[in-house]
């Protein structure tokens, strides 16, 4: 599943290529995609002679502010995309050959296209109509913790939340709630960096621990924007170019390997239906929560 710095990459690649040019059309190749509005034909005639004035990311959430082409004094349109667990988005000309599983099209002036292909059929796009916020209509926006590059995700906002729950330190980390973005691979990157083991009852980190964390978890992410994301699967950019980061992880997706910093064979646990990779001299066992949300 894209995680943070995979849905940065694309939205930064998304401002590169998108910006003021009229949609002049498109077409829904598989109605569930659109989570609203429930009319297709109103979905594409809500997009049809807009432009899209900047990409932002919340969360793994992708949200487009649309503008009409012409000078317009109503309020701007949005266009949220959720690639979930396989969705990707491809701006190409319309004679590329149409990938297997697209799902949705959008016709852009200037003979370009942008391509929404999701193997799985989890992703999900929207409509948001002028006048209205994206969270009034994409509901999960309001369940989003703060994004771990802005000020309301600090060592005490950290501490804070991890001291009232307790549960598996691996499994506070994919709470959305928590924090906004952060999925499987880099919650066990930022562990590994952290010292902690995946099972670690969160209530019983210290504040130096919650210090360490905290500059972990941006670390990678910001590492991860950097490698342009990881490619465990299916992840490309919008140039259909793989992520570099996962030829540089320190522990996920190495099970059996060798631990980079002491040598030791990297394990692999479920923990709530997920796997947990982690070295165990590395990362010491602390207390143990109980395995459950």
């Amino acid at each position: 599943m894209p995680e943070l710095p995979e849905v940065e990459t694309v939205c930064r690649g998304l401002n590169a290529a998108t910006l003021h040019q009229t949609i002049v059309g498109g077409d829904v190749l598989l109605d569930r995609t659109i989570a609203h509005p429930f009319c297709m034909d109103d979905f594409i005639a809500g997009l049809t002679g807009q432009a899209i004035a900047q990409w932002h990311r919340r969360g793994k959430y992708l949200l487009a502010e649309i503008t009409s082409a012409a000078p317009s004094t109503t309020p701007s349109a949005w266009l949220g995309v959720h690639l979930r667990m396989t969705g990707q988005l491809f701006w190409v000309p319309p004679t590329t050959p149409l990938e297997k599983h697209c799902r949705v099209r959008l016709w852009f002036e200037g003979d370009r296209e942008l391509r929404f292909v999701d193997q799985r059929t989890f992703g999900r796009m929207w409509w948001v109509p002028p006048g209205m916020e994206p969270s009034q209509v994409i509901t999960g926006l309001t369940r989003l913790g703060p994004d771990p590059f802005t000020s309301d995700f600090s060592v005490d906002y950290v501490a804070h939340w991890l001291s009232d729950r307790r549960r598996p330190i691996k499994t506070a980390l994919l709470d959305q709630q928590f924090v906004a973005g952060v999925g499987n691979i880099y919650a066990d990157e930022a562990l590994f960096l952290s010292g902690i083991h995946p099972t670690t009852d969160s209530s019983t980190l210290s504040i130096d621990q919650c210090t360490t964390l905290h500059a972990m978890i941006q670390r990678v992410l910001r590492e991860g924007i950097e490698s342009g994301g990881t490619t465990i699967s299916t992840f490309r950019d919008l140039q259909g170019v793989n992520g570099n980061y996962g030829g540089l992880a320190w522990v996920y997706g190495r099970e059996g390997d060798r631990c980079r910093l002491c040598d030791t064979v990297i394990e692999r646990i479920k923990l709530a239906g997920r796997s947990a990779h982690f070295c165990p001299v590395c990362q010491p066992k602390g207390a143990i929560a109980n395995d459950s949300p």
